[in-house]
């Protein structure tokens, strides 16, 4: 089973700050070291995060971004 990370969001008044590790493993062996894990979407004015599998998460953000147009 593939495993992803936590993403943290802080929001402060009007400013936001998104972020997590691009660490992707299975099991205890890190199988990827660069995923992005926080993505803009919809040109650049939707800022979005995913932590599980990763496989499902690229699906995921495709039909986000899709719904967004």
């Amino acid at each position: 089973m593939f495993r992803g990370t936590t993403i943290i969001a802080v929001r402060r008044g009007k400013q936001v700050a998104m972020g997590g590790d691009g660490q992707v493993t299975l099991g205890d062996t890190v199988m990827k070291h660069g995923a992005r894990k926080v993505r803009w979407l919809y040109d650049d004015q939707v800022l979005a995060g995913f932590a599980g599998s990763t496989a499902d998460a690229f699906t995921l953000f495709e039909r986000f971004e899709e719904k967004l147009e």
